[in-house]
C-alpha cells in the first residue's frame, strides 16, 4: 500500500509484472500464471516501501471547497511572506470536478517550514502533511512440498455439513418479514443449484454462500468498491461492472498486474472460480500503476469519490505499519462515518505477534486474518495486539475475524483461475461475504453500517479451539449465523472483546499469569461498537459491580472511556488490580462493568437511542509470590517506527530495516515471555518512568534494547534502588555507532530524500548514563559472529561490547572472538569482492558479558547531574569514511517535517498543572503497595537529583546491594530474527541477580582481572542533528539538547464498588457477548432500568443485602421479550441458584398441584352424588 514495511538500503524504481499484496503463496490453477515462467507453486513475497516525496505537501481543509476557493485560502495564508516558489499540483481524475477537502502543493523553497507553518495557521486549514509515495515489489520463491501440504490442508475433504436448523431459522425469519431475504424467483434458485453441481468445489460452498444463493441472496443491490490494480471491462467472469476509474498517472483502466482481477473474482465472479456476491455492483478503482506505485493523494481523491458515489463496501487488500500517516488514517475515519464498510487485510508478518497492518488495525475497519483448510491460523497471518497504545497502555483485540486465505482460487487476468494465499486473499473473502449479507437485508439498509455489520460477523463467528484471541480475533467467518443475526438485528452496543476470563485458554495472554497483591494492574483495552448511530456518548459513568459471592471484593477496578464514540465506535480501558485482602487468596474473583451509550434518534423516532452493556470479569488470583520470582519489564524506554526512523537491531537483515514491532513481552518477545513463565517467574510491564514503581516488590529490572533517554531522576532512583533496595538489573543492549548510522541512511533517487536513523539498535549513550553510576561503559564497536559458551552455540548479531567494567572480587567478565561488523560495513566488505573479503575476515576479542555485585563502595561514585544531552561527532570508525559533520548539513530527515506538521499536540509536554487537570482526583485514593507516594515533598535543600518520593525499604539481613548483568546483544531474545536463542543465558543471569549464585559455566569462562580495558576508549556519542527529540517522552521538543521536567506518575482512581450477590457465566467456547439491554427509542426493557438504577447508586457503597435479588432476576429475565435463557448466552447475568435444583423444585411443585387438583375434583364429585357419572372418569373431570 502506502506504508513502510520493507525498505531497501538504496531505493530505486523497479518495474514489476505482477502483484500479490503481503506474503502470498501461489500455485497455478486452470490457467498458467502470467507472472511466472514456471507452473510450479510459488510463494510470492511482497515488499512495501513508503517514502515522503520531497517538496510535496498535502494541505487538508476543514471542509469541501471548490478549487478556486482552496487556492484563495492558500494564497491568503502566504500573502506578505517571503515564500514565492510554490504551486498547486493539478489532479486529473474523476474527482477533479467536485469540491475537495485537500490540495497537493509543491514548495521548492530551501527552507519550506516558514511557508508551511503559515498555511497551517490559516483558519480554514486543518493540517499540512508531507505527500507520500508507496512502492510494492515482488519476489517469487518456489514452494517446498511441505509448504504446499501445510497450506492446502484438507482442501479436498468433503464440505462440512449444513446446519439444517439454522437454514430453517433463516427461512422462517425471511417469511416473518413477509418476503424472502432478497427478491428472486424459483427458476433463478434452481439455476444456482445446477451451477454448483456442474463445477469443481468452490470456497463459496465451503462457507455456505450457496445456501443463501438458494434463497435468492446473491449480492444484488449492493455497491462494492475494489481499490487495487484495475480490471478489464470485457473479463468474462463478471456480470455487473458498474464503473471503472483510474486514479494513477497512467492512461489505462485495465489490470496489468493481475492482483486486482483476482480480488474482484473472489468477491463477485460468476463463472468458473465463483465469487461470493456475483450480482453485486462493482466499482473498480485503479490506484496502483503497473510498476506498483501509488501516492497518498491518489487514495484521498479516490476515497472522496467513493463517498460521493455512496459505496456500501470497500475492499482494501493492502496495509503497512505506518499508523501515523494522518491524511490516510483520517480519511478512513471519514469513509466509515459515511457508512462505507471497509474490509482490510490484517497483514502477512506472522507468526510474529504485534505485526498488524494499518488500516486493518483501526477500530472502525473490519480487519481480516487468514486460516488454512484445516481451520488452523495460517503461518503468514499477522497476530495482534495493536501497538498504537504502547508503552503506557495495552493493545486492542485484532484481527476481528479470520477466514480462508490459503490456496484460494480466484479469477486470472487472462481468464481462467489461479490460486493465491495471504490475508489479502482472506480480505476479499470477507468483503464478498459482507456484500452477500447486506444484499439479504437490502430492504432495510438503514440498519447496515460499519458497526452493525462487524457485530453480525463477530457474534456469528465460530470460535477455533486451538487459537487465542490475538490469533483468530472472534473466530472463523460463519455466513449463515451472521445472516441470521443481521436479519433480526436491532441497533445496540456491544463490546470487543465482550468479556475477559483469566481461566480460559482463548484469553491469551491473560490466562498465562494470574494477578496478585502488589502486581501491576492488568489492562484490558475494549472496543465499544455502537450500531445505533455514527456518533454516541457514554451517558453515565461506567459502574463496577463485584460479586459478593464471587470474591469480587478482592478486585480494584479503574475504568476509562472515550466520551464521544465516533465513527461507530469508541474505547474503554479496564485496569484490574488485587486488593490487600487478596494477599494470601488463591481462587477466582468475579464481577462486571456496565455502561450506557446514547445516540441520537434515527428516522421518525422521538427519543434518543440507548443501549446498556455489561463487561464480565473473571480473574484468577494467587498469593503474592516471593520477590525473587518477580521481574519488571521496562516498556517505557522502548521506541519504534513510527513515528521515527528506528533502525533494525540486526544489521545483516537488510530487507527489514525498521524496528516497528514495539518490543513488548506479548509481541516480538513472546517466546522469551513464555520461557520465563514456564520457569516460574512472574513478569510485569512498566509503562512509566522508574520513579513510579516500588523496587521492594521486584527482584530484577529487565531492560532490553532501549531507544529512549533516561530522566536524571530515574538514574538517581535506580542507583538508590540497587544500593539500598537490593534491586538487581539485567540489560540486553544492541549496536550503536554514529558512523554506521550515517552509512545505513538511504537516499531515494526518485524523491531525492535522505532518511537518517535517530539512534542505533539501542540508545547506548543513554544506557551509559544509566550505568556510569556503577563504572560500566558500553562501546561503539559493532561486533558479529558465531561462538560457543560451553555446550551452547551462540550468535552475536550486531551487538555492542563492554569497554569499561569493574574487575572487583566476585565480578564476572566474559570475552569472545568476534568479527568487527562495523568496519566491514564501512569498508564495503559486503560489496564488490565480498566473497574474498569474507575469507579474510579476522576475529578479535571483545567483552560481551559482565556480572557485578554492587556494594557500598559504589555509593561514593559521583557524576555531575544535568538535564543536558551532549552530541559529539566522534566514534570508533570516524576515520573509515563514515561521514562527518559537513555531510550532515546536507541530510534532511523527512520525518522532521512530518512530526513538525502533525496536527495533534504532544501531550507529553503538559505541565504539572495540566497533568493534574487530566488525571482524576487522587486526594481520596490510598497509594497502592506497588506505587510510590508523592504526597509529601522533599525538603528543598535536598541534594539535586534525589527522588521526590521516599521509599521505606526493608533491610536485607544478607547483603545491601543488588547485582547488575550486562550483555551486548538482544537479538538472541527477540523472535523477529532469532537465529540462536539465549534463553538459557537469561536463566543463568536471573539465577545470579535473584539469588547471587553464579552458574558454573559462567564462572568457568570468567576472565575478570585478566582483561585490560583501555583508558583512552571513546565513549559513544549521540548523533548530531538527530530527530529523536521530536517524539521522545524525555527530551525537550523545543530544545533537543535538554531533557524535559519529569512528569508526575499517573494515578488510577478505583471505582466505588456496587456489590451484587450473583454469579457470572462467561467463556463457553462459543464466543461471549456482554449482556446488552436496549432502551429509549428501541424499547425500555426492564433489564435496562435495573442497570440504570445501579449506575445511579454509584458512590453509595450499596450493601449486597440491600439488593432485591428476586426483582433483579425477574427484570433481567424479562428482557428480550422474557424468553432468553441467559445461561445459554455467554456473558449474560443470572441468579446464583438458577441451576439444576431449581428445575427439580419446579417439578415437585407441579406434581403437588396436580394432586391437589385431583383431590378437589374428587370432593366435588362426592358432593354432587355422582348420579350421572360417566364411564370415562377423565372426561367427567374435564367436563367439570
Amino acid at each position: 500500500m502506502r506504508r513502510k514495511k520493507k525498505m531497501p538500503q538504496i531505493l530505486q524504481p523497479k518495474v514489476l509484472l505482477c502483484l500479490a499484496v503481503g506474503l502470498m503463496w501461489m500455485t497455478t490453477a486452470v490457467a498458467h500464471d502470467p507472472c511466472t515462467n514456471s507452473t510450479a507453486p510459488h510463494r510470492v513475497e511482497v515488499e512495501f516501501v513508503t517514502k515522503i516525496v520531497k517538496n510535496e505537501y498535502i494541505v487538508a481543509f476543514d471542509g469541501y471547497y471548490k478549487s478556486a476557493t482552496r487556492e484563495k485560502y492558500i494564497r491568503a495564508a502566504l500573502n506578505g511572506s517571503r515564500v514565492s516558489n510554490w504551486r498547486i499540483l493539478p489532479r486529473s481524475n474523476p474527482a477533479s470536478d467536485f469540491p475537495s477537502d485537500f490540495d497537493v502543493i509543491m514548495m521548492e523553497e530551501f527552507e519550506p517550514l516558514e511557508g508551511l507553518e503559515l498555511i497551517k495557521n490559516h483558519p480554514s486549514v486543518r493540517s499540512v502533511t508531507p505527500q507520500r509515495m508507496v512502492h510494492r515489489s515482488l519476489k517469487f520463491v518456489p514452494l517446498s512440498a511441505a509448504e504446499i501440504d501445510e497450506e492446502t490442508g484438507q482442501e479436498d475433504a468433503d464440505s462440512p455439513e449444513v446446519d439444517e436448523e439454522l437454514v430453517r431459522e433463516l427461512e422462517d425469519a425471511s417469511r416473518a418479514m413477509g418476503r424472502t431475504l432478497a427478491n428472486t424467483n424459483d427458476t433463478a434458485r434452481h439455476v444456482n443449484r445446477r451451477l454448483l453441481r456442474a463445477i469443481p468445489r468452490q470456497i463459496t460452498s465451503l462457507l455456505k454462500a450457496d445456501v443463501l444463493w438458494g434463497m435468492g441472496v446473491t449480492g444484488r443491490g449492493v455497491k462494492v468498491a475494489i481499490f487495487d490494480t484495475g480490471l478489464a471491462k470485457s473479463h468474462p467472469h463478471f456480470k455487473r461492472i458498474k464503473e471503472r476509474t483510474n486514479w494513477t498517472n497512467e492512461k489505462s483502466l485495465d489490470d496489468g498486474v493481475s492482483h486486482g482481477t483476482f480480488v474482484a473474482g473472489v468477491i463477485a465472479s460468476s463463472k468458473e472460480c465463483l465469487g461470493f456476491a456475483p450480482e453485486a455492483e462493482l466499482h473498480i478503482y485503479r490506484v496502483f500503476t503497473n510498476n506498483q506505485v501509488s501516492y497518498t493523494s491518489w487514495f484521498l481523491d479516490a476515497f472522496n469519490y467513493a463517498i460521493l458515489k455512496k459505496i456500501n463496501i470497500l475492499n482494501l487488500s493492502i496495509g503497512g505499519p505506518d499508523f501515523l500517516d494522518h491524511p490516510f488514517v483520517d480519511k478512513v475515519l471519514e469513509l466509515t462515518a459515511n457508512k462505507v464498510i471497509m474490509v482490510s487485510a490484517i497483514g502477512n508478518d506472522g507468526p510474529l505477534y504485534g505485526t498488524l497492518n494499518n488500516p486493518g488495525d483501526q477500530s472502525e475497519v473490519i480487519g481480516v486474518g487468514g486460516i488454512n483448510f484445516d481451520d488452523n491460523i495460517a503461518k503468514f497471518s499477522s497476530r495482534g495486539m495493536t501497538t498504537w497504545e504502547l508503552p503506557g497502555g495495552y493493545g486492542r483485540l485484532k484481527p476481528d475475524i479470520v477466514t480462508y486465505g490459503s490456496q484460494v482460487k480466484g479469477s486470472n487476468v487472462k481468464g481462467g483461475c489461479r490460486s493465491l494465499s495471504g490475508t489479502s486473499v482472506a480480505s476479499p473473502v470477507v468483503a464478498g461475504a459482507v456484500a452477500l449479507l447486506a444484499s439479504g437485508v437490502v430492504h432495510k439498509m438503514d440498519i447496515v453500517n460499519p458497526s452493525s455489520m462487524k457485530q453480525a460477523l463477530i457474534e456469528g463467528a465460530t470460535r477455533l479451539p486451538d487459537s487465542n484471541m490475538f490469533e483468530q480475533g472472534h473466530g472463523k467467518l460463519n455466513i449463515l449465523k451472521s445472516m441470521k443475526l443481521l436479519s433480526t438485528y436491532k441497533p445496540r452496543v456491544t463490546l470487543s472483546p465482550s468479556y475477559v476470563d483469566f481461566t480460559e485458554d482463548y484469553m491469551w495472554p491473560y490466562n498465562t499469569q494470574a494477578l496478585f497483591y502488589t502486581s501491576h494492574p492488568a489492562i484490558v483495552n475494549v472496543t465499544i461498537l455502537n450500531g445505533m448511530g455514527v456518533i454516541g456518548r457514554v451517558v453515565t459513568p461506567p459502574t463496577w459491580h463485584p460479586y459478593a459471592s464471587g470474591n469480587g471484593h478482592l478486585l480494584n477496578v479503574s475504568i476509562g472511556h472515550s466520551e464521544i464514540l465516533w465513527p461507530w465506535s469508541g474505547w474503554m480501558s479496564v485496569h484490574i488490580q488485587i486488593t490487600e485482602a487478596g494477599m494470601a487468596f488463591e481462587g477466582v474473583a468475579q464481577g462486571h462493568v456496565t455502561l450506557t451509550v446514547q445516540s441520537p434518534a434515527a428516522g421518525d423516532e422521538a427519543e434518543p437511542r440507548n443501549s446498556t452493556v455489561s463487561f464480565p470479569l473473571r480473574v484468577r488470583v494467587i498469593p503474592k509470590p516471593p520477590r525473587d520470582k518477580r521481574i519488571l519489564w521496562d516498556q517505557f524506554h522502548s521506541l519504534r517506527y513510527p513515528p521515527g526512523y528506528l533502525p533494525r537491531d540486526n544489521l545483516k537483515i537488510k530487507a527489514d530495516p525498521l524496528d516497528w514491532r514495539a518490543d513488548h513481552i506479548h509481541t516480538n518477545f513472546r517466546d522469551m515471555y513464555t520461557h520465563l513463565r514456564n520457569a516460574g517467574y512472574y513478569i510485569e510491564v512498566l509503562g512509566t518512568p522508574y520513579t513510579c514503581f516500588n523496587a521492594s516488590n521486584y527482584g530484577t529490572l529487565l531492560i532490553v534494547d532501549p531507544e529512549e533517554e533516561f530522566f536524571p531522576e530515574e538514574i538517581a532512583k535506580l542507583k538508590r534502588d540497587v544500593l539500598e533496595g537490593d534491586l538487581s538489573v539485567i540489560i540486553f543492549a544492541d549496536w550503536y555507532n554514529t558512523s554506521i548510522m550515517r552509512k545505513i541512511k538511504f537516499y531515494d533517487e526518485n524523491t531525492r530524500q535522505w532518511w537518517m536513523p535517530d539512534t542505533g539498535g539501542a540508545n547506548v549513550p543513554a544506557l551509559n548514563e544509566l550505568l556510569r553510576e556503577f563504572n560500566v561503559t558500553l562501546g561503539d564497536r559493532v561486533s558479529e559472529g558465531y561462538f560457543a559458551m560451553g555446550d551452547h552455540s551462540m550468535y552475536y548479531a550486531s551487538g555492542t561490547s563492554l569497554v569499561k567494567f569493574p574487575q572487583t572480587p566476585g565480578s564476572i567478565v566474559i570475552e569472545r572472538d568476534l568479527y568487527d561488523q562495523g568496519q566491514e560495513i564501512l569498508t564495503n566488505v559486503t560489496g564488490t569482492g565480498a566473497e574474498d573479503a569474507q575469507k579474510r575476515r579476522i576475529r578479535s576479542p571483545v567483552a560481551i558479558l559482565g556480572l557485578l555485585q554492587v556494594d557500598g563502595t559504589f555509593a561514593h561514585i559521583r557524576h555531575p547531574e544535568s538535564s543536558d544531552v551532549h552530541h559529539e561527532d566522534a566514534d570508533l570508525y570516524r576515520d573509515l569514511g563514515g561521514g562527518g559533520s559537513d555531510s550532515l548539513q546536507m541530510e534532511k530527515n523527512p520525518i522532521l517535517n512530518k512530526r513538525n506538521l502533525l496536527e495533534e499536540p504532544d501531550d507529553t509536554q503538559r505541565s504539572n498543572a495540566s497533568e493534574k487537570h487530566i488525571l482524576k482526583a487522587v486526594d481520596t485514593v490510598d497509594v497502592a503497595e506497588n506505587e510510590i507516594s508523592d504526597a509529601e515533598e522533599e525538603d528543598k535543600t535536598q541534594e539535586v537529583g534525589q527522588v521526590k518520593q521516599e521509599l521505606k525499604l526493608p533491610h536485607s539481613p544478607v547483603r545491601r546491594g543488588g547485582r547488575i548483568a550486562v550483555y551486548g546483544d538482544s537479538n538472541c531474545l527477540d523472535s523477529t530474527h532469532l537465529e540462536k536463542p539465549c534463553f538459557w543465558l537469561l536463566d543463568m543471569l536471573l539465577e545470579y541477580t535473584m539469588t547471587s549464585h553464579v552458574a558454573g559455566l559462567l564462572s568457568g569462562l570468567n576472565q575478570s582481572g585478566k582483561i585490560h580495558f583501555r583508558q583512552d576508549v571513546i565513549s559513544p556519542a549521540r548523533l548530531p542533528n538527530n530527530n529523536l527529540y521530536m517524539y521522545s517522552k524525555v527530551l525537550d521538543q523545543q530544545n533537543p539538547n535538554r531533557k524535559r521536567d519529569l512528569t508526575q506518575c499517573p494515578r488510577l482512581v478505583w471505582e466505588t464498588p456496587i456489590f451484587l450477590n450473583i454469579t457470572q457465566t462467561i467463556g463457553a467456547q462459543g464466543g461471549a457477548n456482554g449482556a446488552s439491554a436496549d432502551g429509549g427509542a428501541l424499547g425500555d426493557g426492564s433489564a435496562n432500568s435495573i442497570l440504570r438504577k445501579l449506575e445511579s447508586q454509584k458512590g453509595g457503597g450499596l450493601n449486597p443485602d440491600e439488593i432485591d435479588l428476586g426483582l433483579l432476576q425477574n427484570q433481567w429475565q424479562g428482557s428480550h421479550d422474557g424468553n432468553v435463557n441467559f445461561a445459554d448466552e455467554p456473558g449474560a447475568i443470572v441468579k446464583e441458584n438458577l441451576d439444576e435444583s431449581f428445575s427439580i423444585s419446579i417439578g415437585i411443585l407441579l406434581f403437588l398441584t396436580l394432586v391437589v387438583f385431583l383431590l378437589f375434583v374428587n370432593w366435588i364429585r362426592k358432593i354432587r352424588g355422582a348420579t350421572n357419572r360417566s364411564r370415562n372418569y377423565f372426561f367427567n373431570v374435564f367436563r367439570l
